[in-house]
């Protein structure tokens, strides 16, 4: 099978494009045929050395991927071969084929397409655990969206609006924040032309938002905590941006806010039925039209590079993902 294959840390141009023998599923594994895999911001962290998570090298990148099931370990009940899944796999995504635990396959409801189900659940079942699990948002509440048109901000708008917020989207440009009001955003801030600060006052009023949602970190964290709600909850998702903000702890104080951390891979592994539970909303708000993700390109196993370059060059707007 082909794969794409990590053999030196650094970035993406370092990545071979290689044949490997086909990978044989143990006890409580299955094989899957990768229809697509997910690109996402971690992607290019691992391969740096970056990342929570460091494999040893050489190792195939991809955390996410939709397929078929084409060969059952041992031990394995539920799973047949044929039956349409999307799963995480922490690396291995990119290539042909990859195995993964059993436990984590996820079955495909029809009509759902192998790219959007590709990308769909970590950017999901993220915005899903922070906002309605960890921030526990109530309809009628303001949220605020950083980095909202990218896979995991976009996500989030959807999630909020389905949950019956209020919703400002913050982005980088007038098309990113277009495509945030085509996916439900009420409000939005261009903070490349207009202060953060002054948008969200402009936006959400002297209260400020009562849910604060941040995957891109850097500059952005404390003038957008500066302008929190009383008992609001700034969700910690990530640093797209770069740069791990440092903030003074004397914010959270005078605010009465929160601030809380978000982790969706061990909530996963140290909560599944919790997990399962979001899942199936997710799902049922995808059948109702609520969520409607946005597969913006679509890229060959020899195009990885280029893709995981966009990723980074934050030119990526919803998803996007490898179809080998």
């Amino acid at each position: 099978m082909k794969a794409i294959v990590c053999e030196t840390w650094g970035g993406p141009e370092l990545l071979q494009l290689k044949d490997l023998p086909s990978p044989q599923p143990g006890p409580g594994e299955v094989r899957l045929r990768v229809r697509a895999a997910g690109v996402n911001f971690p992607d290019i962290l691992i391969i740096q050395k970056k990342y929570q998570l460091q494999p040893q090298l050489p190792f195939t990148p991809g955390a996410e991927v939709s397929g078929e099931v084409d060969a059952v370990g041992p031990e394995v009940t539920g799973i047949a071969p044929g039956q349409r899944v999307l799963a995480l796999c922490s690396v291995g995504g990119f290539a042909e084929e990859v195995v993964v635990p059993a436990k984590s396959c996820v079955s495909l409801p029809e009509g759902v397409g192998f790219d959007v189900a590709a990308g769909f659940m970590l950017v999901y079942a993220t915005g899903w655990h922070a906002l309605i699990d960890r921030a526990e948002l109530r309809a009628g509440e303001t949220v605020l969206v950083l980095g909202a048109a990218g896979g995991v901000g976009l996500a989030a708008v959807e999630i909020a609006k389905a949950a019956g917020a209020r919703v400002i989207a913050a982005a980088s440009s007038d098309e990113k924040l277009a495509i945030c009001r085509a996916h439900g955003a009420d409000e939005t801030i261009n903070y490349t032309t207009e202060e953060l600060r002054a948008g969200i006052a402009r936006t959400a009023g002297k209260r400020g938002p009562d849910v604060i949602y941040d995957p891109v970190g850097g500059k952005f964290a404390e003038p957008a905590f500066r302008s929190i709600a009383w008992r609001g909850r700034y969700l910690v998702i990530g640093f797209a941006e770069g740069t791990i903000p440092a903030l003074p702890l004397n914010l959270p104080l005078l605010k009465g806010a929160s601030l809380v951390g978000v982790f969706w891979g061990n909530f996963a592994r140290f909560e599944p039925e919790r997990h399962a539970e979001g899942m199936r909303q997710l799902f049922a708000w995808l059948a109702e039209s609520k969520l409607k993700p946005l597969v913006s390109g679509h890229y060959t196993l020899a195009e990885t590079a280029q893709a995981l370059q966009d990723i980074a060059a934050r030119k990526v707007t919803g998803k996007i993902v490898i179809e080998p």
